[in-house]
């Protein structure tokens, strides 16, 4: 267990606290690309406590600034774009991506006023389909090229989750935590034991992006080669992972699992398909397909049906932070462990100044960075995929 203290410094995400610090060291997704279009170009959102907007203007540049114009306080996300930037509502300040005030309407030109404006702006950039944006100092870091953000040969869709009500960590704790999948996931059939699962063996190693799992549970019978599962974590908050489809000609979907800190008691989901194949082209900044993923249906249930509510049922109900002063691990909570640790250890490197876990400076290993993903249960050898 935690004391109070260790919780809250592992799950507050607002300006200032030491975990927040850390997470703006990262580029965090905010929308996807196709939620702004000619005719809703402005969308609000909230990231690491912050209410922000996130524009594209009519010359197809994209900003993120502050929700609040610092004239009076009205939202920009009901105000407007032209060539140039966003346009506050309420009296026509107009601001660009970099947060310079351009024109104030109702001011006089010669006063200057305008240029002792500087307003709250975050740089943004596009990548797989999501919106990124980064809200921590400079010089900022690169935008990871992960494999399933750049791959082209193939077919890309995002999911866009219902905003979960739980604490961030939460979902990033289940992503090393394999004992929950039989008795969570079990009864779906994606996850059905061939043998006792007491018997497996899980290993987390950390490496340059996070933490690699890996999975081995023995054969059928006796003489049987053992089964593996191997994807990683990628700190701090995506989960990189695998699996073939049941229909569609059980077509291998990779996917990427973006766990968004809104502020200490939401997390926005984003999930990153690519199921790749010769015949599709899907170009890392083009334009991608995406939808609302609901994890309640109309009655406000969960749809326990599907593997990915499973889990946020799971998160929802421990609580918006959970109280990890009442818990009580156990053998079977290695890679929570050994995350808790690695997210102090950064921690403490964003305080002193340094590049923490993932943080990328060198353009050239950037190119593409593919991962060594293993499934055998699906027929997944770790092999890489020609899809670049």
């Amino acid at each position: 267990m935690l004391t109070r203290g260790g919780n809250v410094m592992l799950t507050s995400v607002g300006r200032g606290t030491p975990c927040g610090e850390l997470l703006r060291r990262y580029w965090l997704p905010v929308a996807c690309a196709g939620e702004l279009s000619e005719e809703k170009p402005i969308k609000a959102f909230r990231l690491l406590g912050e209410n922000l907007v996130v524009y594209r203007d009519r010359s197809d540049r994209y900003g993120v600034v502050a929700e609040q114009c610092p004239h009076r306080k009205a939202s920009l996300a009901f105000g407007r774009v032209d060539e140039e930037g966003i346009r506050c509502p309420y009296h026509g300040w107009k601001f660009d991506c970099t947060g310079k005030c351009l024109e104030q309407p109702a001011e006089p030109e010669s006063g200057g006023f305008k240029d002792k404006i500087k307003h709250i702006a975050y740089p943004c950039e596009r990548l797989g389909g999501l919106l990124w944006a980064y809200l921590g100092p400079e010089p900022r870091p690169l935008l990871p090229r992960w494999d399933v953000l750049v791959w082209e040969r193939g077919q890309r869709w995002i999911e866009k989750h219902e905003i979960y009500h739980c604490n961030w960590l939460q979902p990033m704790e289940n992503s090393v935590d394999p004992s929950h999948l039989y008795w969570l996931h079990g009864d779906t059939g994606h996850l059905a034991p061939t043998v006792d699962h007491y018997e497996e063996e899980h290993v987390f190693t950390p490496f340059e992006h996070g933490i690699m799992k890996r999975r081995v549970t023995p054969g059928k019978k006796p003489g049987d080669a053992p089964i593996v599962d191997q994807h990683p974590l990628l700190f701090p908050i995506t989960l990189r992972h695998v699996f073939r489809e049941r229909v569609l000609a059980r077509r291998v979907r990779h996917n990427l699992q973006l766990r968004v800190p809104v502020d200490d008691a939401h997390t926005q989901v984003f999930v990153v398909y690519f199921s790749p194949n010769e015949d599709d082209r899907s170009p890392a900044n083009g334009d991608t397909p995406w939808e609302y993923f609901p994890i309640r249906d109309e009655n406000g249930e969960y749809r326990l049906d599907q593997v990915l509510v499973q889990d946020a049922m799971a998160w929802e109900t421990q609580g918006a932070p959970t109280d990890r002063t009442q818990e009580h691990l156990g053998a079977g909570d290695e890679g929570i462990i050994l995350l808790r640790k690695i997210l102090r250890e950064q921690i403490e490197i964003a305080r002193s100044g340094g590049d923490p876990l993932g943080v990328l400076r060198d353009a050239g290993k950037n190119r593409l960075i593919e991962f060594e993903v293993i499934n055998q249960r699906i027929g997944l050898f770790g092999k890489r995929q020609k899809v670049a």
